[in-house]
């Protein structure tokens, strides 16, 4: 309890600026832990779909009845969003005078491709402000270290009987600065890679999807 008055003496002590630099770093760490939160729940559910739809798109069940299926729903994401987009422009395409089955299912693959890249935009939001919290916030913080050093250090100068006593809260309030910089940036670049691999392993398993069903696709359009 006494370290958590001391920490909050410090900075109702420190100058101005300082305490702007420390303000400023509780509402990156903030923003950050709320954006943990959130993506650790996207991600979940985009790894749960996944393997969801996996597991019922190679079962066997007829393609199109799960097209329907997926399409009734007001809000279509993540794999399923690839298989809707891919799926409906074959369809298109079929009924169109295009009679090669290579230009139908290149036409399918950018189709999913345009979805895949809406998905994974959607699931690398807010990476790169963490990334940006956790580059800069150990300098932000070092700054407003800096800043009440050398003014610790202005007023021991014109002190006339200069103590460790009367340098030292100064030095100690400077500190804590650096100290909530750390604070800030080390979840961030831990959230930050954490969820770069997991988002990189999506869009794998997004593209691996897009290529089996291409395939799957070039075959239906050739025996037709």
């Amino acid at each position: 309890m006494s370290a958590e008055i001391s920490i909050l003496d410090l900075f109702l002590q420190a100058s101005l600026l300082v305490k702007s630099v420390m303000l400023i770093l509780l509402g990156f760490s903030v923003a950050c832990w709320a954006m943990i939160f959130q993506r650790i729940k996207i991600l979940k559910e985009a790894q749960t779909q996944l393997k969801v739809f996996e597991d019922k798109f190679w079962s066997g069940a007829d393609l199109s009845k799960l097209f329907n299926e997926i399409s009734a729903r007001s809000k279509v994401t993540g794999i399923e969003s690839l298989f809707v987009a891919g799926f409906k422009e074959f369809a298109k395409l079929r009924k169109s005078n295009i009679t090669s089955s290579n230009a139908i299912v290149d036409g399918t693959y950018r189709a999913m491709r345009v979805a895949m890249s809406r998905e994974v935009d959607g699931l690398e939001k807010s990476l790169p402000f963490m990334a940006t919290v956790g580059s800069i916030s150990p300098y932000i913080g070092l700054f407003g270290t800096v800043w009440g050093i050398m003014n610790s250090f202005i007023a021991l100068g014109t002190a006339e009987n200069a103590t460790l006593a009367q340098v030292a809260p100064g030095i100690a309030e400077a500190l804590v600065a650096t100290a909530m910089g750390l604070f800030a940036a080390i979840p961030a670049v831990m959230a930050f890679n954490r969820f770069s691999h997991q988002v990189e392993k999506l869009e794998n398993s997004y593209g691996n999807f897009m290529d089996e069903f291409s395939s799957i696709l070039q075959r239906q359009a050739t025996s037709e």
